[in-house]
């Protein structure tokens, strides 16, 4: 299995650039996928510097309805003309986030691009084949990030609290190894492996994702003692751990102190070989 990042919130070196955005290119043996297309259309520049073609990918997942996960749709579709793109049937809804002077700007996905018959979305759980599922419905709060209060959603006209039932996580599962890769986490990584383990999911070898220990909006990051509580539980896990985009570098160097070689960092021009 091997994993490019196309783009992340920086960068291994000046020749790639970066975004406050996630997008992986995953191959396996019998996919080529992206995982989240960023905030623009900046994957299609790094993937040809990476040898990506993305004509070639197969399949798409657009792991939740915010605009630096799902930004680079319309590009996506204006690159490749076949790949099906798996989306949470709540993705399109409209979602925001404070900013600063205590307006809301919209965050959202560009509703303009529906309806589209390459959109295949979602309810709770999909075994896509023997090698790919997506799953959502994460119920605990258990060390859940404080930035998630500033992030909303239109309900019923009204604005109230994202509930954040438009995440979905994917699972990839090849030999002997099975890769849980998050968007976000807005549900927390925690409870994301709780989940898991109660779904009786079987041993999960690697984790790749944002763990939303940074408010971009805000300028802050998570309380270290929450960093320090998640680390720990994750030291504890089974499995390694590969970060980035919303986990933020203090949160990550926290979690590092705590974790060691357990945890490492993904940039925009990364290769990962599992």
């Amino acid at each position: 299995m091997i994993i490019k990042t196309l783009v992340e919130n920086t960068s291994t070196s000046e020749e790639f650039n970066s975004e406050h955005g996630l997008c992986l290119h995953i191959e396996t043996k019998k996919h080529k996928l992206l995982f989240d297309l960023g905030a623009s259309a900046l994957f299609v520049e790094n993937a040809k510097k990476m040898n990506v073609d993305l004509s070639k990918v197969d399949l798409v997942v657009i792991s939740h309805g915010h605009y630096d996960h799902g930004g680079g749709l319309k590009a996506f579709l204006n690159v490749n003309s076949k790949a099906k793109i798996y989306l949470n049937q709540k993705a399109f809804d409209k979602h925001y986030a404070n900013i600063r002077g205590g307006d809301k700007a919209y965050i959202g996905l560009d509703e303009g691009l529906l309806p589209n018959e390459r959109f295949i979305f979602v309810d709770d759980n999909i075994i896509i084949d023997d090698e790919l599922e997506l799953f959502s419905s994460i119920k605990g709060r258990r060390l859940a990030s404080l930035g998630n209060q500033d992030l909303f959603m239109e309900l019923s006209s009204s604005m109230v609290q994202d509930d954040f039932a438009h995440e979905q996580n994917l699972i990839i599962k090849e030999d002997s190894k099975t890769l849980l890769v998050a968007g976000c986490a807005h549900n927390g990584i925690v409870n994301i492996i709780d989940h898991l383990n109660i779904a009786n999911n079987g041993s999960i070898s690697h984790v790749i994702g944002g763990f939303h220990l940074y408010n971009r909006a805000a300028n802050t990051c998570e309380d270290p003692l929450l960093v320090s509580q998640i680390g720990e539980y994750l030291k504890n896990t089974d499995s390694k751990y590969y970060t980035c985009h919303c986990t933020g570098i203090e949160p990550y160097k926290k979690m590092k102190e705590i974790m060691g070689e357990k945890i490492q960092y993904l940039a925009t021009g990364s290769q990962l070989i599992l």
